[in-house]
């Protein structure tokens, strides 16, 4: 990170040599340093705090002074661990979760990198730098799903580039945490490039037990936030891990694994917490890392713990914390205003010195982005022709007494096998008599492969839906009447990307997605939250039972998770690690 503000006249600020853009008057300053609340003033210059004390020597006629009795002065909140592609975009997102005193951002890059590689991933971080507040960027080594080609759309060549970018802090999450316990080499030389380079190397190691984190761990891995328990966040902590409480739409976690300090002695030193890329609604009623310190506090955690926890401590994990994280001399000027220590929602926001936000809304413009001028891959190739054939989405040839593996869902996303011998009509899988039985078929846009396999407790009164929403942004239908995902598919492709419902021939909910097939172009959040509610609604009523609809998409493709899975492969056992039934190509499926 680079200031505007030079030394000395930080230093002819603190001694009242030169006068204070702004000064924060009579505020409770958080330290999150000394653990103390301390009445203080705060001289601010440009994009950096220069003074904090009793001192007013710094206020000259031009200051700008914020009058805070009453208030509490908080560092601004760091979110370590975001995901900016749920329905919402980079720039819709900061413009809600800035008001609410998140003024760092740490994001994945996977969908962007799978559609733009690293040159259209650069040119997009370039256009960012224009947001406001601190977005910051890690890189991820490999994707959710193995794919043809995989690694040479993940190469070293490429991935050195980018940890080259001072916008980029680090490797994302490995979800397939297997390869790292097995010693794969790209994944370890990369490791030792991040080391060397002394940024950060995050982690997912769901369902990893102890004996095997001891190997993830070995392998350079310095972090966590998959513990769904006090123990496992504990295992982690004590392995040297920093150790990350979640609390999400799909995992809200939080009262379980914040045991790990309310019933353990433990040092809070190495724990942040995250809100790991929730939905659009759960933000717009939980809130954001507010809601984060907000829960914990009423979980019984300390004020002063629970906002460490989201600023100084993320900060010295991030190798930040000499710029951001928390208020002292010569660092930026990232500061909440907080009514209280009750709700956590600032008053006013001052990101690098600014002010901009109060009272929960946006006070500058947030910028313009054609996000589709950095993608690379064509958005479909596949053409409608392909995609009307109804056979493309029947499961191929059943024999008589035939057992036929059915992706059954044990939760969100959590799946298991279950062996049903189905009726066979024309060499196909009869599901005319099995309620709650659909087809699913997950298609390459450029025809290069399709997958199929069977669904149950997905949804059960469902004629056809596709989506480009999910982990491998390839088109995901599903649906008990093909006739009906071939409507879905076909509108889908038409739209560029999104999430589309069919009820015999009518398209009843059509959800654009063009960037990426995973996001909206718009600045509002409040589109996506609306359509992700309309999503929500118009699948339970046909029989989703389950609490977050995005995410069960996102993982019914991916390849690391318990239970089956559909990917660019075919069929897949995760447990067994086994091809049940083999992708082929979308012309084989023809009679």
């Amino acid at each position: 990170m680079k200031l505007n503000a030079n030394r000395l006249e930080l230093i002819e600020v603190a001694q009242g040599l030169r006068p204070a853009d702004k000064f924060i008057k009579n505020g409770t300053v958080i330290n999150v340093y000394s653990g103390e609340f301390l009445q203080q003033h705060i001289a601010i210059y440009k994009d950096s705090i220069a003074y904090v004390g009793d001192s007013e020597a710094s206020v000259g006629e031009k200051t700008k002074v914020i009058h805070a009795d009453g208030m509490y002065i908080s560092p601004g909140y760091i979110e370590a661990h975001a995901h900016p592609w749920v329905m919402y975009n980079p720039v819709s997102v900061t413009g809600k979760v800035l008001p609410l005193g998140t003024t760092t951002t740490v994001n994945d890059n996977l969908f962007f990198y799978l559609n733009m590689g690293a040159t259209g991933f650069k040119e997009m971080i370039k256009d960012l730098i224009h947001l406001p507040g601190n977005f910051f960027w890690l890189v991820r080594l490999v994707s959710q799903a193995e794919f043809p080609g995989e690694r040479e759309w993940f190469n070293l060549r490429d991935v050195r580039e980018l940890l080259e970018l001072d916008e980029v802090l680090g490797t994302a999450e490995v979800t397939r945490w297997p390869l790292l316990y097995k010693g794969d080499p790209f994944l370890l030389d990369t490791m030792q490039v991040v080391k060397e380079k002394k940024k950060v190397v995050d982690g997912h190691t769901s369902g990893c037990s102890y004996d095997k984190l001891n190997s993830v761990v070995a392998s350079g891995v310095s972090a966590c936030h998959e513990a769904i328990s006090a123990k496992e966040a504990l295992d982690r902590l004590r392995l040297g891990m920093w150790t990350t409480l979640r609390n999400s739409s799909l995992r809200p976690d939080l009262p379980e694994i914040i045991k790990i300090l309310t019933e353990s002695n433990v040092n809070i030193h190495r724990v942040m917490m995250t809100t790991d890329g929730p939905h659009p609604s759960f933000i717009e009623e939980e809130g954001f890392v507010d809601g984060l310190v907000r829960q914990a506090v009423k979980l019984g955690i300390p004020p002063i713990h629970a906002i460490q926890m989201v600023t100084i401590n993320p900060a010295v994990y991030l190798r930040l914390d000499d710029y951001i994280g928390g208020i002292a001399p010569g660092m930026q000027a990232d500061i909440l205003l907080l009514p209280d220590l009750v709700s956590f929602r600032p008053e006013q926001v001052i990101s690098k010195g600014k002010i901009v936000a109060k009272s929960g809304k946006m006070t500058v413009p947030l910028p313009e982005i054609d996000w589709n001028k950095y993608v690379v891959k064509k958005t479909f190739s596949i053409t409608k022709s392909t995609l009307e054939d109804v056979n493309l989405y029947r499961y191929p040839h059943i024999e008589p007494k035939e057992l036929v593996p059915v992706v059954r869902f044990r939760s969100n996303v959590i799946t298991e096998r279950k062996d049903m011998e189905l009726p066979s009509l024309k060499g196909y899988a009869d599901l005319s008599d099995h309620e709650g039985l659909l087809y699913a078929v997950l298609i390459h846009k450029d025809s290069q492969w399709v997958s199929k396999g069977i669904l149950e407790r997905f949804a059960v009164h469902l004629d056809g839906m596709a989506s480009t929403y999910n982990t491998t942004t390839e088109l995901l239908v599903v649906g008990r009447k093909p006739e009906a995902m071939a409507k879905a598919a076909v509108r889908v492709r038409e739209l560029g990307g999104g999430i589309v419902i069919v009820d015999g021939d009518e398209s009843v909910l059509e959800i654009p997605l063009p960037f990426t097939g995973m996001m909206t172009t718009g600045a509002s959040f409040d589109v996506a939250v609306k359509q992700h509610e309309r999503l929500l609604t118009f699948m339970q009523d046909r029989g989703f039972p389950f609490h977050d609809i995005l995410y069960t998409l996102l993982f019914l493709t991916c390849d690391f998770l318990p239970g089956l899975r559909l990917v660019p492969y075919g069929l897949y056992e995760v447990k067994t690690d086994e091809i049940l039934l083999p992708a082929t190509e979308p012309t084989s499926v023809y009679v």
